[in-house]
């Protein structure tokens, strides 16, 4: 599931180890929030992509907002605690 790693050879990863990793945005340093589920073809076995779930509205009072789709393709790297992505914040689909 590693698509490019900087010093780390052949690091496996389990769906519940992805589940803990901070989404990182290069473009900008921004923290999207951690995975909360991933996307899979159920034909191909291959994964579409990664869900993370909304912020919460004020405090949580109003509930959260919409979960954002990242997809597979716009994945840099996944290291050892984060997942960083290279797109514009305006360009993730939402849910």
């Amino acid at each position: 599931m590693v698509k490019k790693t900087y010093g780390v050879d052949d690091l496996n990863c389990c769906i519940t180890e992805l589940r803990c990793k901070e989404v990182i945005n290069k473009a900008n340093g921004s923290r999207l929030g951690p995975v909360s589920d991933i996307e899979v073809d159920s034909c191909s076995g291959k994964v579409v992509s990664i869900i993370l779930l909304g912020r919460p509205r004020y405090w949580g009072i109003f509930g959260k907002r919409e979960k954002i789709r990242i997809r597979w393709e716009d994945i840099d790297v996944i290291g050892k605690d984060t997942v960083l992505v290279c797109k514009a914040p305006c360009e993730y689909r939402r849910r």
